[in-house]
């Protein structure tokens, strides 16, 4: 289990800190995660990677000489957000253009996709590769499904390779699709992970059990099998592997044995001792093997053994020296590496942006403002009362991270709405600021989408005059249609879109039936909750959960339970404003 924090919601953010002050040698602190102390020589490609946190040495113990230029690094198996992966990549941006990989899940797609599409229209060079190497996560027919794993290494080192050997962007893109493409994993545990301040671990398994085909993020197996021997353990290994052997591959492999969390190196020599040997007999020529962690899932005792076939190009970048917090291959020189002087440490490179001043709304609009406020106070407050809820049922088939999201997500809102109220603004520019507040602080899918909702609604109040209900019904309409646009869901795929959707359109028919605001609300929050509670019984189409669908048939989807926990809060307030009107 995982033993020290402080507050479960500031992990994150003090683990990176920590980090950086132990490795100010390699790196420095942006707005968003890290980049390398010493910047690359100027008008190289950088290579930019990222993920949630709780993998380490994914992914901030991989920025260094020779690997990534920078990491965005988003809360405990969150996907960083929009803001920080455009933070990190100007930051580390050297002169000709920004390759973007991370494991291909859906909130690092969604929040990565928008800071490309950000960048380019700033003038910045993008392109993107997202790593599918878990061959247990869909079918062969299936590859762009496939989440990433352990297999991020290969594609991070072959694409910064490219990179360091001077190629341009469209060509370090173009190596690291053929490492992703040359790249398979699979994996193993004996027990799930315990995030900091749960109560259990995110899976279990019984004794001497273990769950084949788990993810990275503490989700559950797709199979169970008796713990085997060392070799037993090697040759399902092994043989899943070879079953899966690229087109065209050559028979040179680097073989990459990552343990999880709290597996032994011991342990994994044991196992490694008969891959090797099956390898052979397999008349493989191994390469450069690893053994160790190289992304791991907080305390989760399991390994993955990851294959990556070479050919005469990857196998000459594969060569190129690396020098960074966690990992080091070869020899880097000096002036490659560079030096930590208080001068670079202090470098002011963290690619936020400044806050634009708030200009004074009308007045009308400023007593509006006041009542966003309470609306996004009462909205931490549901969130704070439900957080262990909703990580419990994201445990279920998920990652567990939705409550600590939405909690932090919802406080950073707040926050961001009392600063803005405090200083004038109107309701429109007090809910605009709140919504890039949570979508900044809680990252992932669900902080992404929720920024998208708020904002969509911040757009219809105005900085003048007060807002009418059909005015607000349309703003939930425009919400509606940004949250499916940008999450790529529709109804029946298990998620925030199934509460949702009813939710607007009871809405919008409510208030044309000359309902007011607050009874409108009142129907169509009732509306939510009856449709969330019905997704206890779809199968998921999209996310992290959809590997692992039958283990959350009974659960309400976490999304929607949590939208609709809201919705109905939020009209509490609403019908005691329409009561008692200032």
């Amino acid at each position: 289990m995982t033993r020290l924090w402080n507050d479960p919601a500031d992990f994150a953010d003090e683990m990176i800190d920590g980090f950086v002050a132990a490795n100010a040698r390699y790196v420095r602190r942006v707005s968003g995660g890290v980049v390398r102390t010493t910047p690359a020589p100027a008008g190289r490609v950088a290579v930019v990677v990222g993920g949630g946190s709780g993998h380490y040495p994914a992914f901030g113990g991989l920025v260094g000489a020779g690997l990534a230029d920078g990491a965005a690094m988003g809360n405990l198996f969150a996907s960083p957000s929009t803001q920080q992966i455009h933070a990190v990549a100007r930051a580390a941006h050297g002169g000709r253009g920004v390759l973007f990989s991370y494991g291909n899940y859906a909130g690092d797609v969604l929040n990565f996709d928008a800071a490309q599409e950000r960048l380019r229209a700033e003038g910045i060079a993008c392109e993107t590769v997202a790593v599918t190497d878990d061959i247990a996560s869909a079918s062969a027919d299936e590859i762009h499904r496939r989440r990433g794993i352990a297999g991020d290494l290969t594609v991070f080192r072959s694409a910064a390779g490219a990179a360091s050997a001077g190629y341009d962007l469209a060509d370090v893109a173009r190596v690291a699709r053929l490492a992703n493409d040359r790249t398979r994993s699979f994996g193993v545990a004996f027990s799930g992970c315990t995030l900091p301040g749960a109560p259990a671990p995110l899976f279990s398994v019984a004794e001497g059990r273990m769950a084949i085909g788990l993810g990275i993020h503490g989700e559950p197996g797709i199979d169970e099998a008796e713990v085997p021997t060392a070799d037993g353990l090697a040759e399902l290994l092994v043989s899943r592997l070879l079953a899966e052997r690229p087109v065209g591959a050559d028979g040179r492999v680097v073989p990459i044995l990552n343990g999880l969390g709290s597996l032994k190196h011991e342990e994994m020599f044991v196992v490694y001792r008969r891959i090797a040997q099956l390898l052979a007999d397999a008349g493989l020529e191994v390469i450069d093997p690893h053994v160790g962690e190289y992304c791991t899932s907080f305390d989760m005792a399991g390994t993955s053994l990851t294959l990556f076939w070479l050919d005469d190009e990857l196998a000459e970048l594969w060569e190129t020296p690396v020098d960074t917090p966690a990992y080091r291959r070869g020899s880097v020189a000096p002036e490659a590496s560079g030096r930590y002087t208080a001068t670079t440490a202090g470098a002011d490179a963290d690619g936020g942006e400044a806050a634009t001043a708030i200009v004074p709304g009308a007045p009308d609009s400023q007593s509006v403002a006041r009542v966003v406020v309470e609306v996004v106070d009462t909205v931490a407050r549901t969130v704070d009362t439900h957080v262990d809820e909703l990580g419990r049922m994201d445990a279920i088939a998920g990652d567990g991270d939705h409550g600590i999201g939405m909690q932090r997500g919802s406080h950073a809102a707040r926050a961001a709405a009392h600063e803005s109220a405090a200083a004038g603004a109107g309701a429109a520019t007090t809910l605009a600021r709140a919504a890039d507040a949570w979508s900044d602080r809680a990252g992932g899918t669900s902080g992404a989408l929720w920024g998208v909702i708020l904002t969509s609604v911040a757009s219809t109040l105005g900085d003048t005059g007060r807002p009418d209900a059909a005015g607000v019904a349309a703003g939930v309409t425009a919400a509606t249609r940004g949250v499916m646009s940008y999450g790529k869901a529709e109804l029946g795929d298990k998620t925030m879109v199934d509460a949702l959707v009813p939710f607007s359109a009871q809405l919008t028919t409510a208030v044309a039936g000359g309902a007011t605001l607050a009874e409108a609300w009142r129907s169509a929050a009732s509306a939510a909750s009856a449709a969330a509670a019905a997704t206890a019984a779809l199968l998921p189409r999209m996310g992290r959960a959809r590997t692992h669908g039958q283990h959350s048939v009974g659960t309400p989807d976490p999304g929607a339970h949590s939208l609709a926990l809201i919705v109905t809060a939020v009209g509490d307030v609403l019908t005691h404003h329409e009561r008692t009107p200032s």
